[in-house]
């Protein structure tokens, strides 16, 4: 059997449930770092990275505090935020698109260039804190969409990005983030594309894919779309024949999460809800996951 594990974006709070999700779904006996593909986007590209390399829900959690640590020790620069217009126009644009076509992407991706963030290295260098030993040996895609052409990129050992950069330009949320250099050209956040881009764990062809997406369980802004994008792929994924998994926020996670996935305080209220509903689910993934 086949397994594909999906991890959609979802900001710092969705790092959080996603960990939470994986912890619950362990103490069920539910290993999800058995697939055969990881595919990670944004948020999920951190917990995939880490998943990948055999971590632990409690070491990513571990590794993520002494960063934090570190980089409060050190002193260490403030980060850059844009000015609030420039990053309610990206979203403006962003959010009045029915559906992220190539085009739709690159128009985001031209603003996006053009708002002041912070520096690209300074971005970079929280992702390096993570301390990835290079790619895995178990297949990894990170998405990622380049800002100029809109086109979208899947990123794996074979391409010779370190990891931590591909990493970073998944999580690179045009106007809040600044997009990063790979290979002479501008990328950022695979999730302008989708918040999932479930459709490339066909890849290996799975008889099963669990889909856990932070998104998509609002009916607003950005999470109208990915609500729209997460049914597309679902279906898609179902109509090739492979059975789908898929979890989102419930009403716990909604609450706990609020309305901005990018407040890092309401991270461990969140993981929390999300281990409760990993430990809910244990029973009907077991046997997709022996």
């Amino acid at each position: 059997m086949k397994r594909a594990l999906v991890l959609g974006g979802g900001g710092n709070v969705g790092i959080a449930w996603e960990i939470g999700v994986v912890k619950g779904l362990l103490a069920g006996g539910v290993d999800v770092r058995k697939a055969d593909l990881i595919v990670g986007t944004s948020a999920g590209s951190v917990v995939g990275a880490h998943l990948a390399h055999g971590r632990s829900p409690d070491e990513i959690v571990t590794i993520q505090q002494e960063a934090a640590e570190r980089r409060a020790a050190g002193g260490a620069a403030p980060a850059i935020l844009p000015e609030p217009s420039e990053t309610l126009g990206v979203f403006a644009l962003w959010t009045s698109f029915d559906e992220m076509t190539q085009e739709a992407c690159a128009q985001v991706g031209r603003l996006a260039l053009n708002v002041k963030a912070m520096p690209e290295e300074q971005w970079l260098d929280g992702f390096r804190a993570n301390n990835w030993p290079g790619w895995p040996d178990m297949p990894l895609l990170v998405t990622a969409v380049d800002c100029e052409t809109g086109a979208f990129r899947a990123f794996d050992a074979g391409h010779g990005v370190p990891i931590e950069r591909a990493v970073a330009a998944s999580c690179a949320v045009p106007g809040l983030f600044p997009p990063v250099t790979i290979d002479g050209r501008r990328y950022m956040d695979g999730g302008v594309r989708s918040g999932t881009s479930a459709e490339l764990a066909q890849r290996i062809e799975p008889d099963v894919v669990l889909m856990i997406a932070p998104m998509g369980a609002s009916d607003t802004g950005i999470g109208r779309l990915a609500a729209r994008q997460l049914a597309r792929e679902k279906g898609e994924l179902e109509a090739a024949g492979v059975k789908v998994h898929l979890v989102r926020f419930d009403d716990a996670a909604k609450e706990a999460a609020g309305p901005n996935l990018m407040d890092a305080t309401r991270a461990p209220a969140t993981a929390a809800t999300g281990e409760a509903h990993g430990r809910r689910l244990a029973d009907d993934q077991r046997d997709s996951w022996i």
